[in-house]
Order: C-alpha cells, then structure tokens, then sequence
C-alpha cells in the first residue's frame, strides 16, 4: 500500500454521481460495495475507490484518521 494513496482519500472528492462533492474516504460502504460489486472505474479513481472499499470492508478507516486531524496547525499530508 502506497502512503501517498491514503492521503489522497481524505483528500481527493469524488467526481461524479449520487455522492459527488464528498470525500472519498467520506463514501458510505454501501456505496463502495456497490462499485465492488458492480467494478470500479479505471485509472486512479477505481484503484482509490477499491483501496477505500478495503479499508471501510475490512473495519480499518481509524487508520485515515492521522490524516485529518491537524498535527501543530497542519495536517500531516501538508509534511508530505
């Protein structure tokens, strides 16, 4: 797993349909079953959406939750 790839979930919105506007790592695990069921779209939005489907699946979203919360008046992903 790539570390950048986590920061863009709780940075990257998504682009389209019910849920456009939110947060990939916002998505609710309805919502990224049905793209687990149904297929991801190519490129780097299906490999965010299916590596968000695996953490939200797998019980493990707590480990974004260093990505959002400002560390000294930043966020970590601002370090990176």
């Amino acid at each position: 797993m790539n570390p950048d790839h986590l920061a863009l979930l709780v940075s990257r919105e998504m682009p389209f349909g019910k849920y456009k506007g939110r947060l990939i790592a916002d998505l609710p695990g309805h919502y990224l079953g049905w793209f687990a069921r149904e297929g991801f779209p190519s490129g780097e939005l299906g490999g965010l959406l299916a590596l968000m489907y695996e953490l939200d699946h797998n019980a493990l979203t707590h480990l974004l939750d260093p990505l959002r919360t400002p560390c000294n008046g930043r966020r970590v992903t601002d370090a990176m």
